[in-house]
This record gives C-alpha cells, sequence and structure tokens, in this order.
C-alpha cells in the first residue's frame, strides 16, 4: 500500500485520524511514518492534547502492521491490547510519528503465529518527533485474529 492508500483508508475507517489532519508522509516496509498539525489536536496550554499525541502514535504502529500483513496477503482483524505511552517534551507545532517493530525477528514468529493458531500478538514502537527532537515514545501491543478473505 501507498501513502495516499493508506491515508484514504485511515481518513474512511478511522474518522478520528481525518478530525484530527492525520498525513501519511512515509510507509515503507519497516516503518509508517505520519504527521499532524497542532490546530485539530491543541489543548489548552497551546500545545499538542496528549490524547492526540497518543492516538497517532497509535495509528502509526497500527499502519505498520496493517500494510505489513496486507503485503503477505494474510486477512486479519487488527485491534490494540494495550500501550504505555511516555510524553518527554512538549509539541507547540506539526509532529510526527514514526513506528517500527524493534525486535526484526518478531515478525517472522508473528506471522506463522497466526497462520498457524489464528491469532497472534506483537509490540509496535512509534517515536514522537518535534523539530528535530524526540518528543514521546509509544510501545504498543497488538493482536490480529485471522479473518476469511473478503
Amino acid at each position: 500500500m501507498n501513502e495516499h492508500a493508506v491515508q484514504q483508508y485511515l481518513h474512511d475507517h478511522i474518522p478520528l485520524s481525518k478530525a484530527m489532519q492525520v498525513e501519511v508522509l512515509s510507509v515503507q516496509p519497516d516503518e509508517v511514518v505520519l504527521r499532524a498539525p497542532l490546530a485539530p489536536n491543541i489543548n489548552h496550554k497551546e500545545t499538542v492534547f496528549g490524547g492526540s499525541a497518543s492516538a497517532v502514535a497509535i495509528l502509526a504502529a497500527w499502519s505498520l502492521l496493517h500494510t505489513r500483513l496486507k503485503s503477505v496477503a494474510v486477512n486479519s482483524q487488527l485491534v490494540i491490547q494495550s500501550n504505555t505511552m511516555n510524553y518527554l517534551l512538549p509539541i507547540s507545532g506539526t509532529f510526527t510519528a514514526r513506528s517500527f517493530i524493534e525486535n526484526g525477528g518478531d515478525w517472522a514468529r508473528f506471522v506463522r503465529t497466526l497462520e498457524r493458531k489464528g491469532r497472534a500478538r506483537i509490540a509496535v514502537t512509534a517515536v514522537l518527533e518535534y523539530e528535530g527532537q524526540q518528543a514521546g515514545r509509544l510501545t504498543g501491543e497488538f493482536v490480529a485474529l485471522a479473518t476469511a478473505a473478503h
């Protein structure tokens, strides 16, 4: 899936992403990068609302898994099971979220388990960046449940 297709999918199926004006900057096999502006995500202190920052990080992580599963033609329902979000710096403008799987070997095991058992779990990291600095970090546990092809 290319950037346009992923962005269209997010906006059509996760309406919050459209309201937050999330843009897909890059879709690569090993990472997805999203961007969001301050205005629709602002809080009372004129910085990015923590819930918005977390949501963009989750969207980046989810998008990475979604695109990777599509690339290997595995049909599944993908949901977040749990996450930890650390806020390191206030964000006062447009920011990005870059997602990746820290342990590359986890992907092969994840796909094998999903195909064999119909259910698999994997951890994904998303780093928030603002003005060249790491502003936050999310670690999320995602679960995929095998589904029939549509």
